[in-house]
């Protein structure tokens, strides 16, 4: 009788395993460490989706020589290449060094993904980002033929990310890759458009980047943001003006740094990230005698954003170009105003009196490149209290209502994953 509950038991365990299936997932970089918004949206849906009946696994760049070559992050089993640099940050990846580690992960990683799927055989693959599909099309080359989905979640204008000389010569294994997809998710209507530049006609499913609503709205203690105002040297009467930001040419630090002269003495400016930029941006502000009233506070973690954003009065990163921007919903969420371009995927969600006259209004649009318009906007915030009670109020129920992570994880699961499944 033992014999036959065991026979009987065999093939269900081999159903059940069936059930079960295996993504492998592509992306430069991963946690612990070496984290942006590409790198949290994988968490934050991949924590979020059941993982009974869904296995994930990721091939990343070795940032940092002491990382282990596997670990398990979150739900995530992490298989990483290359050989790092001990102690590696997000300084450090901005170097030359790094940048020819990339060159040689793509063809590195492809060959770690045939191996992995020979060993455990996946049934789909997910690209974060454009040039992610480089590798997967090397990988269906030596035989790990499996469907694939492409996240889209550059930042950068397209002449950048496709045009640039070096790409020009590969750009045909990018056509390819984007005409192979079995879907294509991007997280705004603005970066839909490249998919179908780049000649996908098949499901394209615009689905944002969100927030963890619950972390950034929470309210804290007095005590607490007073700690944080007395670390800025924040005096009564002062406004403080805050960014998260790469500290790169299309976040537009500069065109802050060029409108703290047209304001008053009692604007300050608040740099929290790191980036190549910055030491041009530091001399910016001594050339025009503004030094006093930055802070460059440099990498600050995301479980501390909410704190210094609470201790602010007002969020700005004036893009010159922009995917979407999770920056932007969490401080939404958090309860500042917003000011922002309207370049790419920030037309989705940053709605202007002026220019959006029928959309509820949601933040203060300026042009790229206008400082001027930055010390004009900064002006009308401080001068009308009420509108922006209102205005922040909008917001933060859109981004509750829109961009929560729990609703971007549901579509994650039911319009990409499972059309990847079936």
């Amino acid at each position: 009788m033992q014999d036959a509950r065991g026979y009987l038991a065999r093939p269900l365990l081999l159903w059940q395993t069936s059930c079960v299936k295996r993504v492998l997932i592509f992306s430069l970089a991963y946690f612990p460490k070496h984290v942006g918004g590409a790198e949290f949206a994988i968490k934050e849906i991949t924590d979020r989706i059941d993982f009974s009946d869904i296995e994930f696994h990721m091939v990343t760049l070795r940032f940092d020589s002491t990382l282990p070559i596997e670990s398990k992050e979150g739900v995530v089993t992490v298989h990483r290449i290359g050989w790092g640099k001990k102690g590696a940050g997000m300084g450090d990846t901005f170097t030359l060094g790094f940048y020819f580690s990339k060159i040689f992960f793509i063809p590195l990683v492809a060959l770690k993904a045939a191996r992995l799927h020979r060993a455990l055989r996946f049934d789909a693959a997910w690209a974060m980002m454009a040039y992610m599909q480089f590798p997967i099309v090397l990988a269906r080359l030596l035989g790990m033929r499996i469907p694939y989905a492409i996240t889209l979640q550059e930042g950068d204008p397209f002449q950048h990310v496709f045009q640039r000389w070096y790409i020009l010569p590969f750009r045909p294994l990018l056509v390819y890759g984007f005409r192979h997809a079995s879907v294509i998710q991007t997280i705004s209507t603005f970066l839909a458009g490249w998919a179908r530049q780049m000649g996908f006609f098949g499901p394209l499913e615009v689905i944002p980047n969100g927030v963890n609503t619950e972390h950034f709205s929470q309210e804290y203690p007095a005590s607490i943001v007073n700690e944080i105002k007395d670390t800025l040297e924040k005096k009564m009467g002062d406004v403080f003006v805050i960014t998260t930001s790469r500290l790169v040419h299309k976040n537009a630090v500069d065109d802050v740094i060029r409108a703290l002269p047209l304001l008053p003495g009692n604007v300050h400016f608040v740099v929290l990230g790191i980036g190549p930029d910055e030491a041009k941006l530091k001399k910016l502000a001594a050339d025009l005698t503004v030094s006093e009233r930055m802070r460059f506070l440099g990498q600050i973690g995301h479980a501390d954003l909410p704190k210094y954003l609470k201790a602010s009065d007002i969020f700005i990163r004036a893009s010159r170009s922009e995917g979407m921007g999770n920056s932007f919903v969490e401080a939404m969420a958090a309860g500042i105003p917003v000011i922002a371009t309207q370049e790419g995927g920030l037309s989705d969600f940053l709605f202007d009196e002026k220019r959006n006259p029928d959309q509820p209004i949601t933040g203060w649009a300026v042009d790229k490149d206008s400082p001027p318009q930055i010390a004009a906007a900064i002006k009308d915030i401080m001068a009308r209290p009420e509108k922006v009670r209102a205005v922040v109020a909008t917001a933060k129920q859109m981004v509750i209502e829109k961009y929560d992570w729990n609703l971007v994880a549901k579509d994650m699961r039911e319009k990409v994953f499972e059309r990847l499944f079936a």
